[in-house]
């Protein structure tokens, strides 16, 4: 198949004259870009911090960050239902979608249960940490439960309303979630790094 031809048969499953799937796009993309942005910049300038207080500006950002969660799920709804609609098998359009949706909020439910709030929310950006690393389920089968939970809801989503442009734009968020827990990963593990050198100077 050559790249026209691929590029046609791709246009008849994706509208990609519909604003909304631009407006998902990007509200997909702002989520990670903003609280790594405003939760590095705390963490090396304490702008928030010196204002209000950790706790309380911990409390604001992770508020904000659930809401903005919120929206982009709407926005993803409202993009799919502008999509081209492709009827499945009952088997896959309930069964298979509820299966993977039930599983992916499993593991968003379960992560936020393990870090609680301000470790599900930017806390250690704050000096809000943890004092060890959380092991358990889910972490013991994967390192970044949250997010790959994140992106099975996207998918159950696009098969429960039968819209194969969702599965592309799941795919968009695994690769967003992907550059970000390239910036993430590190950046955290340097915190609790220099938690662990300070401590040792305490002692």
């Amino acid at each position: 198949m050559s790249f026209y031809s691929f590029i046609e048969s791709l246009s008849t499953l994706v509208d990609f004259s519909k604003p909304s799937l631009y407006i998902s796009l990007l509200s997909i993309a702002a989520n990670p870009l903003g609280w790594n942005l405003i939760g590095r910049n705390e963490y090396k300038n304490q702008t928030l911090t010196k204002l209000i207080g950790a706790r309380v500006s911990s409390t604001i950002l992770g508020t904000v960050i659930f809401f903005a969660g919120l929206l982009r799920d709407v926005l993803y709804r409202m993009a799919l239902h502008d999509q081209p609609h492709f009827p499945l098998p009952y088997a896959i359009q309930t069964g298979l979608s509820w299966m993977i949706f039930g599983t992916g909020n499993l593991l968003v439910a379960a992560s936020y249960f393990r870090l609680g709030f301000y470790g599900t929310f930017c806390g250690d950006y704050f000096g809000i940490l943890k004092e060890k690393r959380v092991t358990s389920f889910p972490y013991n089968i994967m390192t970044n439960p949250m997010y790959v939970g994140a992106v099975l809801c996207f998918v159950g989503a696009a098969f429960w309303y039968e819209r194969p442009a969702g599965l592309l734009i799941a795919l968009y968020v695994h690769l967003v979630y992907s550059i970000a827990l390239h910036f993430e990963g590190p950046f955290t593990e340097m915190i609790y790094q220099n938690r662990g050198a300070s401590s040792k100077k305490d002692t």
